[in-house]
């Protein structure tokens, strides 16, 4: 019996589990092996970490019930938090191999010598444990990657899915608003950091699967967090990215902040990054290619004369994901990109200004949904210049 832990209906469980089995008849594919714990908890709510291990789902293309492999630590939450009811373990033990224990699985499912997709695309299958497969299934049957079955289906988010994104982007806003507050001349970044975390923790969401990102001085040029926190100066700036999450679902912001006297270039870029993120919204248009995004990205740029201080892609999907990322990828966003823009699809747009040359950063970034007429930023925060003195 299906747990009240589980977030979604039964019946939504059961509507995306017959696409995915659509989807392998289509390919041709007699079963697909799940490695990925976001495909994991869009099937059928099982919600753990414990794919840092080995944890392998199969789905067949008949009726035949989802069974997974894995640890004993995360046998109960298969059980309280999903509509699993085939549940294998597999023991540590010298020289353990789950891999044969997932072969006689497909022993019992009648699959030798058939198409089987698997899951390579994932966080939740190292190269060893591949290695492991391979081996374990080597002239049995025939493995071909089937990455992208369940990840496209994810793309487009149900109206269940789009509520809990909602919530997640208000969370993001407390966050950011926090985080704004406590930035001053003296503070160290990690402060800032903190300030995020609690506002999104207190106000029911998740620990995010990426730690917010915060850099000051010429950090703030940087497009990742690093090691030990720096203390903002008198005159400073300050890049805040972040993700908020709720139910593991994520909606991402990001602004850079000046203290003390903005550099006579600051006012310039932000107008600049502005412009550049609202092109780019507008851009995100039911039926049009992803790439006309970052198309118009690069034209407010290019033609303002900052060729060379913008990024070469402009954000990425966003969905239900696990450590160690918030980014749903693939679709990223750049120019050429084919992926048509859907009603229901989430996406995170960052315009990102960096003057190596002079060590100034500015950035706009927001979380949009593509709905049926266009599209609506899921952000209330107005996209200010904002300066702290």
């Amino acid at each position: 019996m299906a747990s009240i832990e589980i977030h979604f209906l039964r019946e939504e469980f059961e509507t995306r589990i017959a696409q995915a089995r659509a989807s392998l008849s289509k390919r041709g594919l007699s079963a697909l092996l799940i490695f990925a714990p976001e495909s994991h908890y869009y099937l059928t709510g099982f919600d753990t970490t414990g794919f840092v291990y080995f944890q392998c789902g199969v789905l067949t293309a008949d009726d035949t019930p989802i069974t997974v492999l894995t640890r004993r630590p995360d046998q109960q939450q298969a059980r309280d938090r999903s509509i699993l009811t085939d549940i294998r373990v597999w023991y540590d033990a010298e020289n353990a191999n789950p891999a044969r224990e997932l072969k006689a699985i497909l022993e019992e499912k009648d699959l030798e010598q058939k198409r089987i997709g698997i899951e390579l695309n994932s966080y939740g299958l190292t190269a060893a444990n591949y290695q492991l497969v391979r081996q374990a299934l080597d002239g049995w049957c025939r493995l071909e990657d089937a990455s992208e079955i369940i990840r496209s289906l994810r793309l487009v988010k149900s109206p269940a899915e789009i509520v809990h994104i909602r919530h997640a982007a208000a969370l993001a806003d407390d966050a950011l608003n926090a985080m704004v507050s406590v930035t001053r001349a003296g503070v160290l970044e990690s402060e800032i950091t903190a300030a995020g975390l609690t506002a999104m923790l207190k106000g029911g969401g998740d620990v995010p699967p990426g730690a917010p990102l915060v850099n000051s001085g010429k950090r703030a040029l940087y497009g990742r967090g690093v090691a030990g926190p720096r203390r903002l100066d008198t005159n400073d700036q300050v890049t805040i990215e972040l993700a908020a999450t709720y139910l593991r679902y994520n909606a991402c912001i990001m602004r850079t902040l000046v203290i003390g006297e903005p550099h006579a270039l600051h006012l310039e870029m932000f107008q600049i990054t502005r412009d550049a993120i609202a092109a780019m919204t507008n851009a995100a248009y039911p039926g049009e290619p992803l790439g006309r995004i970052d198309e118009a990205h690069r034209r407010i740029f290019d033609d303002a004369g900052y060729r060379d201080h913008r990024f070469a892609a402009c954000g990425y999907s966003l969905g239900a994901t696990y450590r160690p990322s918030w980014m749903d990828v693939p679709p990223m966003l750049y120019a050429g990109n084919p992926v048509v823009a859907r009603p229901g699809m989430v996406l995170f747009l960052h315009a990102i200004c960096a003057r190596a040359d002079l060590g100034l950063a500015m950035s706009i970034g927001h979380t949009i949904l593509v709905t049926e007429s266009g599209q609506e930023a899921l952000s209330s925060l107005p996209q200010e210049f904002i300066v702290i003195r």
